[in-house]
């Protein structure tokens, strides 16, 4: 089963701008989105190489990554990838 995951900080502008428009998505596809911060879930944000944010990772059930993106992305860019997914 392939997951979503999306990286972001309290701090980061285009985070908070950006999270909404994940969430919005989310529930439009019906594909669940796990959030997470990565300054306070660090073991995560090490294991996933995540370096700047927002990012949005795609594992698939082994853990391994599929795709990933760093920064923001459209609504219907974002849309489109959750669907191509799903």
């Amino acid at each position: 089963m392939k997951k979503v995951l999306y990286f972001s900080t309290t701090w980061c502008g285009p985070c908070k701008t950006f999270k909404p428009v994940v969430q919005q998505v989310s529930q439009e596809t019906g594909i669940p989105v796990t959030y997470l911060d990565a300054d306070q879930d660090q073991e995560m944000a090490k294991k996933y190489n995540i370096n700047s944010v927002p990012t949005i990772v795609i594992v698939d059930g082994a853990g391994s990554i599929l795709y990933r993106n760093a920064g923001v992305m459209q609504k219907g860019q974002l849309s489109q990838l959750l669907r191509a997914i799903g």
